[in-house]
């Protein structure tokens, strides 16, 4: 679940080298979106097409109208840039659907599957197993679109070095906004994916603060990296709400990863998959 958040920064940090902190609220407006489509009759599937053309066409827009002019500027010009969009989107979600939380059904239980629980004493969530299916598919599809495509060869291309890239003739303008367009798709499945799970409110936009440790670790270019980050994150958040929780009082679990994160800043900056960069003087 993590991980789905973390790959919408990573696709765009790996080709034009913007920290997008405006991911939150666009998963926050994909789901906001769908759900409202939802409730006013429309039937799923077209929902689920509407919804996904209005957020390939938002992250274009974001691309041509908010960033393409800042390009050259400093990183903590585009940075605060992606903040001032964050509170765009919450403001234009609100205009357009209303600020009331809405619950988002997917058709899939949040129960422990019996049958495993009854052999191997384990409870894994019905839901928490389709959710870590569609991403390892969303993974394995972006890697092969990455490895394999002419568009995901210019994509790796541009993230290793802008201008040379743009001296072979590989037009940067529309490989960005490639990338804009999917991370709004990205958007879309985290946005349903967490939306089912902790309903379809505000306080979505703040899923992009959990992802942060899920970056560090992984490396903020890796797309396998946002894997096993989230793994890895997920995994330590419950384990020590059980075993560290109770002696100092519970409530662990909400700042736990942020002292790995931490922790591992001082270790490996650059993350485990991340490109290590030596700069000689």
């Amino acid at each position: 679940m993590y991980s789905l958040v973390a790959l919408g920064f990573v696709l765009i940090y790996k080709a034009s080298g913007v920290f997008n902190f405006a991911q939150g609220a666009m998963v926050f407006f994909a789901a906001l979106t769908f759900v409202s489509l939802v409730e006013r009759g429309v039937n799923f599937w077209l929902a689920l097409l509407i919804t996904l053309a209005v957020m390939v066409v938002l992250g274009m827009a974001i691309e041509k109208v908010v960033l393409r002019p800042l390009v050259n500027q400093p990183p903590i010009t585009l940075f605060m840039a992606t903040i001032g969009l964050t509170f765009v989107l919450e403001g234009l979600s609100q205009l357009a659907w209303g600020s009331q939380p809405h619950g988002l059904d997917l058709g899939i239980k949040d129960v422990p599957m019996e049958w495993l629980a009854q052999s191997t004493g384990m409870f894994i969530s019905q839901f928490d197993l389709f959710a870590s299916g569609i991403a390892a598919v969303l993974v394995a599809s972006l890697a092969l679109f990455f490895q394999y495509t002419r568009i995901g060869r210019a994509l790796r291309a541009v993230a290793d070095d802008h201008q040379a890239a743009q001296a072979v003739g590989i037009p940067l303008k529309n490989i960005w906004a490639i990338v804009w367009a999917v991370a709004g798709f990205v958007a879309l499945v985290a946005g349903l994916m967490w939306g089912a799970r902790n309903g379809v409110q505000y306080a979505l936009t703040f899923i992009a603060l959990k992802a942060l440790p899920v970056l560090i670790l992984g490396g903020f270019d890796s797309v396998l990296g946002a894997i096993v980050g989230g793994l890895i994150i997920g995994a330590s958040e419950k384990l020590a709400e059980v075993y560290i929780g109770p002696m100092v009082g519970g409530g662990i679990e909400s700042w736990f990863a942020y002292v790995i994160a931490l922790l591992f800043l001082l270790v490996r900056p650059q993350g485990l998959f991340g490109e290590k960069i030596i700069d000689r003087v």
